[in-house]
């Protein structure tokens, strides 16, 4: 009887460091700790019902442990800054992985009838597989839970599901390893299997999820591209059109000489209206110097327009910057794009986003201001936004923090008076 509960504290102590370790955290680090403490009181606790007080009750054995994965399952929801199915993926594999340390001492008891010896063996075998998954995929773990491009995967918590239950048909069901040793070497290579199995998984998931990065960075690469063709025939054409207007300005000019002496002086505001409208047709805005964010601020600016949202922009950019213009253009894309997609959604008429972009003395700053209307939760560890569901989406904000810490700046925002304010600031 003492030789169970301690085998299975054992394992509910590195079930809940596998989940303070492999899971992104929501909370302080002394906060998410006293959080799976509780979980493992509880599931220590409720281990007394079936081992010790209800020992022959099937019905109270399988009960509590369904229980116990809940409550396991919760933990890792609870504690974690996602919340979503990449984190029910990676509770499920501790429960995979606890499992596996706690038939490791099942074996060594079957070989040497010795508790002792096997609840020792059991610690040691537990932190070996604790300490190889830390140093092979617990970085991969983590990234894959901050990967905004893998949504849905919910399919991939299967994985997990099928190793549980494999090692308890295995190790424990109906025939436990006591009663049947023949098993042993197949748990043996079942376990090295598991830990190959999620170190290849999770490392294409990365790949994959680094490829879906890079789609989505080509896809607007080429939408600029196209607007810089578009802006260039566009110059082209309105260079062509002034170049008629000026070669017809003499012909206009006597017109007006000839209305003037025939005192047409309605016919000389209509003309001069005509002379107005065709050169405001022409007219090329400019923004700001630097071609590259010239296209793409008048894209946005177009976009928002279609949108019934007015952008009050001022921007000072060089024609030459320190740094990749497309970058650059694309951290103002994103941003600019983000407001304005959030008021866009607005009922109201009047629709506004504030956009000041300047890099001139040794200094790069990026200020974006919009109203809200509902409550913007900002994250606990970044301090910016956190994400809204939706494939692809956040990967515009990820461009921008890796902006950011490429040329050393400072990315934050903040809530004033109904104005959420972003802002880029960066001394280059």
């Amino acid at each position: 009887m003492y030789y169970k509960s301690i085998s299975y504290m054992i394992s509910h102590v590195f079930l809940m460091l596998f989940m303070y370790l492999f899971i992104s955290h929501r909370y302080s680090k002394t906060k998410t700790a006293c959080i799976c403490f509780s979980s493992f009181l509880i599931l220590t606790m409720t281990d007394c019902l079936k081992l010790d007080i209800f020992v022959d009750s099937s019905f109270c054995y399988v009960s509590v442990t369904v229980f116990q994965i809940l409550v396991t399952q919760f933990t890792g929801i609870l504690i974690s800054k996602h919340r979503d199915s990449k984190v029910l993926f990676i509770g499920l594999s501790a429960s995979s992985y606890v499992i596996a340390g706690s038939v490791s001492a099942t074996i060594l008891f079957t070989w040497t009838q010795n508790m002792l010896v096997s609840v020792i063996g059991g610690f040691f075998v537990h932190a070996g597989i604790l300490a190889v998954l830390c140093n092979r995929i617990r970085d991969i773990g983590l990234r894959y839970q901050e990967r905004e491009s893998i949504q849905g995967q919910w399919g991939l918590c299967l994985i997990p599901v099928f190793f549980y239950c494999s090692f308890s048909f295995l190790a424990f069901f109906p025939y436990t390893l006591d009663e049947n040793p023949h098993n042993i070497p197949g748990v043996i290579f079942f376990i090295i299997t598991m830990i190959i199995s999620y170190v290849v998984a999770l490392r294409y998931l990365e790949s994959e999820s680094e490829r879906a990065e890079t789609y989505w960075k080509s896809v607007f690469i080429k939408s600029y591209v196209r607007e810089l063709e578009k802006q260039y025939h566009l110059l082209e054409q309105s260079d062509k059109n002034l170049k008629i207007m000026r070669h017809d300005m003499h012909h206009y000019s006597g017109m007006i000489n000839s209305l003037l002496d025939q005192e047409e002086y309605d016919e000389i505001r209509k003309l001069a209206e005509y002379i107005k409208s065709v050169a405001d047709e022409n007219k090329v805005v400019k923004y700001c110097n630097n071609l590259t964010v010239n296209s793409i601020l008048t894209h946005m600016v177009e976009k928002a327009h279609a949108l019934g949202v007015t952008v009050q922009l001022e921007a000072a950019v060089p024609k030459e910057l320190s740094f990749s213009d497309y970058e650059f253009a694309a951290v103002v894309a994103n941003l600019l794009e983000n407001a304005i997609s959030h008021v866009s959604r607005f009922e109201r008429k009047d629709k506004r986003v504030q956009a000041n972009i300047h890099c001139a003395d040794g200094h790069v700053l990026i200020h974006m201001q919009n109203e809200y209307e509902q409550e913007i939760m900002l994250d606990g560890e970044t301090g910016l936004p956190r994400r809204a569901a939706g494939e692809g989406h956040g990967l515009g904000m990820q461009s921008v923090q890796n902006f950011s810490e490429k040329i050393g700046g400072n990315l934050g925002c903040y809530c004033e008076e109904g104005i959420f304010h972003i802002m880029l600031f960066a001394k280059i």
